[in-house]
C-alpha cells in the first residue's frame, strides 16, 4: 500500500514546508489542493511554482495526486462555487483546466473533482454536470492526464451509484475514473464498507481514507469513527489498485504533523 497525505490537512506551513514533513514522516506520495496557499493556479507566477514543487517532489521521492476541493478560491464569499450547475461555470472550468495542465506538468496519477452542490431553481443540473465533466474530459485526454470523479456527500453525484450513472452517460471512458474516499463509504453507502471497495475497485484512480461515522460527514481520525480498517485494507489490496491511499484530514491542520505521524502508524499496523 502506497500511503499518502492530503495538503488540505496542512494549512498553516508553507507547501515545500509540508511535502518535507509528509516525506520525513515515511508517506510514498501526497494529494495536492490546488489553493491560495498551496500552488494557486492563478497566480501570475504558477508556472514557476509548479516548477518549484516538481523539483520538490522529485527531491523527496512524492508521488503526487492533484484535488480540487479549494472552498473559496473562486468566490470568496460562497464556499465549493461556483460548480458546473450554475448559470455561468466558467471559474469552475477554468481551475479544473488548469488543474489538469498542472498534473500533466507534475507527473500526477490523477486529477480529482466532484459534482458540486446544485444551486437552487435549476431546472437541468445533471445535464449541466455531464457537459462540464465531457468537457473537462476532453482538455484531460488532450493532456494525457486521468481524471478521478469523487462521489461526495451531499453534492450532485453523492455515491457510487451516482457516479456509475455519470460514468455511463459520458460514454464509459477509461480516462474518467473514481476517487473513493473511505470515509464517505461508511457516511452513506448501503453496502459494508469492505464491499463497497471491492465494487469499486475496477474503476479506482484515486483513494482517500479517514474515519467517519454512518450518517454524519465529518472527517475523522482513524479510530474517532466507525470503521474497522484491516478489512478495508484488504479488500482494496484485493482490488489490486496500486495508486496512493492518502489520508483526507482537511480540518486537521492545527496539529497536521503529529495527526500525520499518528495516521501513518495507524495505517501501517492495520494493513499488517
Amino acid at each position: 500500500m502506497r500511503l499518502g497525505y492530503g495538503t488540505n490537512g496542512f494549512g498553516n506551513h508553507r507547501l515545500p514546508e509540508a511535502l518535507t514533513v509528509i516525506a520525513d514522516l515515511g508517506y510514498d506520495g501526497v494529494a495536492l489542493t490546488l489553493d491560495t496557499n498551496h500552488l494557486d493556479p492563478f497566480a501570475p507566477d504558477v508556472v514557476s511554482q509548479t516548477a518549484a514543487v516538481a523539483r520538490d517532489l522529485r527531491r523527496l521521492n512524492l508521488a503526487v495526486v492533484i484535488e480540487t476541493g479549494a472552498r473559496y478560491l473562486l468566490d470568496p464569499w460562497h464556499k465549493h462555487a461556483p460548480t458546473f450547475m450554475h448559470d455561468d461555470p466558467a471559474p469552475r472550468i477554468a481551475y479544473l483546466r488548469r488543474a489538469v495542465d498542472i498534473g500533466a506538468d507534475l507527473g500526477a496519477e490523477a486529477v480529482s473533482f466532484w459534482a458540486g452542490i446544485a444551486p437552487p431553481g435549476v431546472r437541468d443540473p445533471w445535464d449541466r454536470l455531464v457537459r462540464g465533466c465531457s468537457e473537462i474530459l476532453g482538455h484531460a485526454e488532450r493532456k494525457g492526464v486521468t481524471l478521478g470523479f469523487e462521489p461526495e456527500p451531499g453534492m450532485l453525484v453523492e455515491d457510487l451509484a451516482g457516479w456509475r450513472r455519470l460514468h455511463a452517460d459520458l460514454g464509459g471512458p477509461p480516462s474518467f475514473g473514481l476517487t473513493l474516499d473511505i470515509g464517505h463509504c461508511r457516511c452513506l453507502e448501503p453496502l459494508p464498507v469492505p464491499q463497497s471497495v471491492r465494487e469499486a475497485g475496477p474503476y479506482l484512480v484515486n483513494v482517500q481514507i479517514d474515519d467517519m461515522r454512518r450518517g454524519v460527514h465529518e472527517h475523522l481520525e482513524f479510530g474517532d469513527g466507525e470503521i474497522d480498517f484491516p478489512p478495508v485494507l484488504a479488500a482494496l489490496d484485493a482490488t489490486g489498485y496500486h495508486g496512493l491511499v492518502a489520508v483526507e484530514l482537511p480540518r486537521h491542520s492545527h496539529a497536521a504533523p503529529a495527526i500525520a505521524a499518528r495516521s501513518i502508524d495507524f495505517l501501517r499496523k492495520a494493513a499488517a
